[in-house]
């Protein structure tokens, strides 16, 4: 019984992300509200997204569901990453545009953190490596080192590498780097 509630809690979900992006195909977003990408809707209730209980984010087939306690900045981070979590991995995309046909690890974490404005222009992994300020965050930490980047937004890992199917930028339940090495752990200011 219990999996059928949770089966049915993530289509409803699921089901609720896609109506408001049938309904509102431009702007169903807070990051498209008032993003960087333009589009301003009339109807600002259409860019609220919805959210789950508690302080972590959840999983729902692939798509990350904010919690409701979380701050505004943070739900937009989210909506950003979900945005592009079905791209593909490209070498160097996301950093000549925000908006690529693929991203790479540090394309895929500047275009989240951008859906907040919390960044100005996409970053390499090294310049993550000195971005925003020193140790984990409460919501927000971002990983780096000369080679990959990864963040963890809410409880959940948002990276290139790990995915079984593919890859490109994927949100992951497990937190842990799927990458081997040292990282340097930076996070936003207040996140």
């Amino acid at each position: 019984m219990l999996a059928i509630r949770r089966t049915l809690g993530g289509m409803l979900v699921l089901a609720a992300l896609l109506f408001s992006a049938m309904l509102y195909p431009g702007g169903a977003s807070a990051a498209a509200c008032e993003g960087p990408y333009g589009g301003v809707t009339s109807n600002p209730a259409a860019c609220e997204q919805p959210t789950v209980p508690g302080a972590k984010a959840q999983l729902v087939e692939g798509v990350a569901v904010a919690p409701a306690s979380a701050p505004p900045a943070v739900k937009k981070v989210i909506e950003a990453a979900n945005r592009i979590r079905t791209k593909p991995y490209v070498w160097g995309g996301g950093h000549g545009r925000w908006w690529d046909e693929g991203y790479d690890c540090s394309g895929a974490v500047s275009f989240a953190l951008r859906g907040a404005r919390l960044i100005t222009s996409p970053l390499d992994s090294t310049g993550l490596m000195s971005w925003g300020e020193p140790e984990a965050g409460s919501w927000i930490s971002v990983y780096a080192n000369a080679g990959h980047t990864y963040a963890v937004i809410a409880g959940l890992r948002w990276d290139t590498a790990g995915s079984v199917g593919g890859t490109g930028p994927r949100w992951y339940a497990d937190t842990s780097s799927a990458v081997s090495g040292r990282f340097v752990v930076r996070h936003p200011p207040g996140y």
